[in-house]
């Protein structure tokens, strides 16, 4: 069976997705590396060492630790999911895109709020061999529809996020962060090819913190998100390894009740 790292993200020039390629539980979930340091990340990393295959490294982390923690962790044979949400003149983007195909990382957010022509920029810098897969950032799950009346945005959370979705396909990104909520208009107005990848994830019984647009691990995937990011509920959980699998569990469910051209890229 490929893995969906090798079958997908090893190739940023394709725009569509790789039909008949059957992503397992490991391949849909990326765990947050929400810390300030690398001993704390690799602290955690090692107790889900054969649990979890994906992390997300975000801004405060690679801040912290710069591209040797990526090295790390791919040279345990981990995938990495760098967070950096670029956004900025399209030059710049473009020269941020570059800088980070360096790193190594599988996938690597830029704001859909930067525009067509920093959209563009990016892409096209993503082009070159070893790039990261590029995923464009909609609305933070953080944001309800007050938060953007407040930066003057008067559209729904939904309509805002279909809105940025579509502009990214456009400019040439096929891949779109997006919360739980707008998983079902994604697909029924985009199709089965964007990979949509959800944070805001919170199993039942879960601390819901900052999160405003949520939904858990089932919902997630039933209404065909492509891969979820889970930050506190393992991280912060007493057991992660636990937690993780237990999510892992719930996907690999949720994934065989899911209509069939949701389980595949």
């Amino acid at each position: 069976m490929l893995r969906l790292h090798q079958a997908i993200f090893c190739h940023p020039t394709l725009t569509r997705y790789t039909a008949n390629v059957e992503l397992t539980p490991k391949d849909r979930l990326a765990v947050a590396l929400d810390f300030p340091t690398a001993n704390a990340a690799l602290d955690l990393v090692d107790q889900l060492s054969g649990t979890c295959q994906w992390f997300k490294v975000g801004m405060e982390l690679y801040y912290a630790t710069g591209n040797s923690l990526i090295d790390t962790l791919r040279n345990r044979g981990f995938s990495v999911f760098l967070d950096l949400k670029l956004h900025d003149i399209p030059n710049t983007v473009a020269g941020a895109v570059r800088s980070a195909t360096q790193a190594g990382a599988s996938l690597l957010t830029i704001h859909a709020g930067g525009g067509p022509g920093m959209m563009i920029a990016a892409a096209e810098a993503a082009t070159a061999p070893g790039s990261p897969r590029l995923l464009a950032v909609t609305v933070l799950t953080s944001m309800d529809a007050s938060q953007l009346a407040a930066v003057g945005v008067t559209s729904s959370p939904a309509e805002q996020v279909l809105r940025l979705a579509k502009l990214a396909q456009q400019s040439g990104i096929n891949g779109i962060v997006c919360s739980p909520e707008e998983i079902g208009i994604l697909r029924s107005e985009l199709g089965n090819d964007p990979l949509l990848v959800t944070p805001g994830i919170r199993p039942i019984g879960s601390d819901i913190g900052d999160q405003k647009r949520i939904a858990t691990p089932t919902l997630a995937i039933e209404r065909g998100a492509s891969m979820l990011v889970v930050g506190r509920p393992i991280t912060r959980a007493t057991n992660p390894a636990e937690a993780a699998e237990s999510i892992l569990q719930e996907i690999e469910r949720a994934a065989g009740a899911a209509p069939q051209t949701n389980r595949h890229l």
